[in-house]
């Protein structure tokens, strides 16, 4: 039964009501003080499980069930700005299936995401609405020779420090001591390239990740949820790093399986599991050979590509000229490999 909400003492012509105009908030806050208008609502409105409900659900975190792991590290990988060619989530992604993950906590989207921005997706089958996703996220707990958490979700719109808060509550309550954030960026690199960079909470901690490979990150500009991340996680004693696989500018619309590949080893070395990456290569082989068609058919690509291999060769990516533009010389595969 809907709560009483208007109160019943109301006259039947309020003051000002009749005028032709818009009231003031002085009026507004009059009419609000002499009928107690806020007074006179029900308090069970607001509780959980009413069937009329006003308030918005504040817990950060749906929890099932926290699992018992034995010393698990935590693996997040995020949709977003830091997810160029769908490596950092698509990792987590793939983890999550291979490592057969069972999800145990689901994110509450309603706190941290603005549907304007990463509207829900709906599915409608001949007229009928068969689902609605909502933007969002789960975490998931897989046992192997090292136990696992690995997150997959969206980069978090609103409410940062919740939600990082919420998530070192859940590395203190499962015993979690080691952190690994994944991102992806766009750079002045080729698609046959593996540059994996990071940046770790300890010297000590980086020669691990050297020893893998990784360079080190020197970098001053705009920051995605993983920088948070690795600050709150340092903060609280957590052995964290945040590694990012720098992907060629000159793709888009597609997921770079070859970057995965190593980027997949690299995890299962530093976490001590096993991981099958055969999928990957075959996805990636046919992919290389597809990128490979369109660039001997775009001169221009041709061009930034031979760009690319001279700073290379001269040292100097890094400064690498600012005039290429990158608009018409991009590689969009997502019409190309529709038809194919």
């Amino acid at each position: 039964m809907i709560p009483q909400m208007i109160p019943q003492k109301i006259p039947q012509k309020i003051p000002w009501m009749d005028r032709p105009r818009c009231l003031t908030f002085l009026e507004i806050m009059k009419i609000v003080v002499q009928y107690d208008f806020f007074a006179s609502m029900s308090y069970d409105c607001f509780q959980p499980g009413k069937e009329f409900q006003t308030a918005m659900n504040e817990t950060p975190v749906f929890m099932e069930k926290l699992p018992q792991l034995n010393d698990p590290m935590l693996i997040a990988g995020f949709d977003g700005w830091g997810n160029a060619l769908n490596v950092s989530r698509g990792t987590a992604d793939y983890l999550i299936r291979k490592l057969n993950a069972a999800p145990f906590a689901r994110i509450n989207a309603d706190l941290f995401y603005r549907y304007d921005q990463t509207r829900p997706t709906a599915r409608i089958e001949n007229g009928i609405l068969k689902s609605l996703t909502t933007p969002g996220g789960a975490y998931h707990a897989a046992r192997s020779a090292r136990d696992l958490i690995l997150l997959s979700a969206g980069e978090p719109s609103l409410r940062w420090h919740q939600f990082v808060d919420t998530m070192m509550d859940l590395c203190r309550d499962a015993g979690v001591k080691t952190l690994v954030t994944l991102g992806s960026m766009y750079d002045h690199t080729l698609h046959t390239d593996r540059t994996i960079s990071a940046v770790a909470s300890s010297r000590g901690f980086f020669t691990e990740l050297d020893r893998l490979n990784v360079q080190a990150i020197d970098y001053r500009g705009p920051s995605s949820i993983h920088t948070l991340i690795q600050h709150e996680a340092q903060m609280r004693g957590i052995q964290c790093a945040s590694i990012w696989c720098h992907c060629p500018f000159y793709l888009e619309d597609t997921t770079h399986f070859g970057m995965m590949i190593d980027l997949g080893k690299l995890l299962a070395n530093l976490g001590g599991f096993e991981l099958e990456v055969e999928e990957l290569a075959s996805g990636w082989k046919a992919l290389r050979k597809k990128i490979e068609m369109l660039i001997e058919s775009s001169p221009k690509l041709q061009e930034v590509i031979q760009e690319i291999r001279e700073s290379k060769r001269e040292g100097a990516r890094a400064t690498m000229k600012a005039s290429i533009e990158k608009g018409d010389k991009v590689i969009n595969l997502r019409d190309f490999l529709d038809t194919t």
